[in-house]
């Protein structure tokens, strides 16, 4: 597939990245030579050098012939004009823009054939919200991750000494949980992955991905760690609109606090804010977190657009009392220095932003896509097609699925129908090695190496018939 990226910020950069090392051809645009330089000396990629929505730059960086435009710069105007451009003049078949202003977002008819022709929007600070809220709604967790519109989730924990599995094999679950039906996708142990199995024992300290129900999450993490009693007071450092965005959707089930330096901006969030209390100060003056008792808060939520200020923000909150602390960090040489220390989670924003894109660059009816372990693993929701002859998945058993090294199938959710063929709703099935895969179930993939996309992408095409 042939790809133009407009923007090779942090973004750009991880998209070319992932996106180039499965054979596509990719062509990055922006005005920052070095960040170029930077990516052509790491990726197999073409760059050029200008305007990104200027129709000659375009034009050099082969927009004739492309399947796919991916803008992403920083500015929205841009990303938008470019669309428009590329709809116009070069009937390119397919447009993603990053759109970042709710102004924009939320107009209505201002995205379309008849206004800007944007297939897909993208906002960043949306996903990145979503996905702290997430993690706010399950305590303990160290990601989750939503499938089939939130029927299904995945969702990763740090095993403790103490858990009823811990020391255990996995095909005791089922002894433990009799009433919870779940699967472990992968573990992660010293930061090497292992495949699950029936006589796999989980250790203390192992990165756990499982899978299940949204309503049995809570069981099965009792199973691995002692549960955290759920969440009540939280502060939020940052009024950006990451943080405006958490604010709105947690101060109706929550304590909030936010933290924002600029007075006028605090006047904007108080002004927006029904219920959580808007604070003009700095997250890292000692004084105000102590004023504010900063040690009665469940969770920390550094949300600024400085790593710097987040980090220090978060160390300090930590060390006067608060019981959680999850940072945003845009650098990801800064992640793996502090997550773990006094930093509890270290959230990528490009991490949460890039499942999102590759969902609709991945060829098949895939339909959702996570990115994981630093880009390494993903977690993708596919569609399965056809019937036993066309398909070579559909019909089957899971234990007779051909897959590549290192996949397991999770889950598959499937639509239910009453007896005049009418949907009455969806049925969440656990994937087990007789679990049997039918046309237009979705099916939940986990991959601890993502090099094998292709291969699954594959797996589940259609043929025109198949021996």
């Amino acid at each position: 597939m042939k790809i133009i990226i407009l923007g090779a910020g942090q973004v750009g950069g991880t998209l070319a990245a992932n996106l180039a090392s499965e054979s596509n051809d990719i062509t990055v645009v922006d005005r920052n030579e070095n960040h170029l330089r930077e990516l052509r000396d790491s990726l197999d990629i073409g760059t050029v050098f200008g305007h990104a929505s200027h129709p000659d730059v375009l034009q050099r960086a082969g927009i004739e012939d492309a399947d796919m435009l991916i803008a992403v710069t920083s500015d929205d105007e841009i990303n938008m004009v470019a669309c428009q451009i590329a709809h116009n003049l070069f009937n390119t078949p397919t447009k993603i823009a990053r759109v970042r202003s709710q102004e924009y977002v939320s107009y209505p008819g201002l995205f379309g054939k008849n206004a800007f022709p944007v297939d897909v929007i993208i906002s960043p600070e949306q996903l990145v919200s979503d996905y702290i809220h997430r993690l706010v709604e399950q305590p303990g967790a160290l990601q989750v991750l939503d499938f089939a519109q939130g029927l299904v989730q995945l969702v990763a924990v740090r095993a403790y000494y103490g858990g009823p599995l811990v020391g255990q094999e996995l095909r005791f679950i089922r002894k433990h949980m009799p009433n919870v039906d779940t699967r472990v996708a992968a573990v992660y142990r010293r930061n090497r992955p292992i495949t699950p199995q029936g006589n796999t024992v989980i250790e203390a300290d192992d990165e756990v991905f499982f899978i299940a129900a949204k309503e049995d999450i809570r069981a099965v993490m009792s199973e691995l760690r002692r549960l955290e009693r759920p969440y009540k007071r939280i502060v939020i450092a940052g009024g950006g609109n990451i943080g405006l965005n958490l604010a709105l959707k947690l101060e109706t089930r929550y304590a909030v606090k936010v933290i924002e330096f600029n007075r006028n901006r605090a006047t904007f969030l108080s002004e927006k804010l029904e219920h959580a209390i808007v604070l003009n100060g700095s997250a890292s003056d000692q004084n105000l977190l102590v004023e504010e008792n900063i040690e009665d808060s469940d969770v920390f939520l550094a949300v600024t657009n400085s790593d710097e200020a987040n980090i220090m923000a978060s160390m300090l909150a930590k060390r006067l009392g608060a019981r959680k602390v999850l940072t945003l960090i845009s650098n990801p040489a800064y992640v793996d220095l502090v997550q773990g220390g006094e930093i509890d989670i270290a959230i990528s924003p490009q991490q949460a932003t890039i499942g999102s894109l590759l969902t609709h660059v991945r060829r098949g009816d895939i339909v959702n896509v996570h990115s994981l372990r630093r880009g390494a693993a993903e977690a993708i929701e596919v569609i399965a097609h056809g019937d036993s002859k066309s398909s070579k998945v559909v019909g089957k058993n899971i234990e007779d699925i051909d897959l590549p090294e290192g996949a397991t199938i999770g889950a598959i959710v499937r639509k239910q129908k009453n007896a005049q063929g009418i949907e009455t709703g969806h049925e969440v099935l656990i994937a087990h090695d007789r679990t049997r895969v039918e046309s237009g179930d979705h099916v939940i993939v986990f991959l601890v190496d993502k090099r094998y996309t292709r291969d699954i992408e594959r797996l589940f095409q259609v043929g025109f018939s198949f021996f």
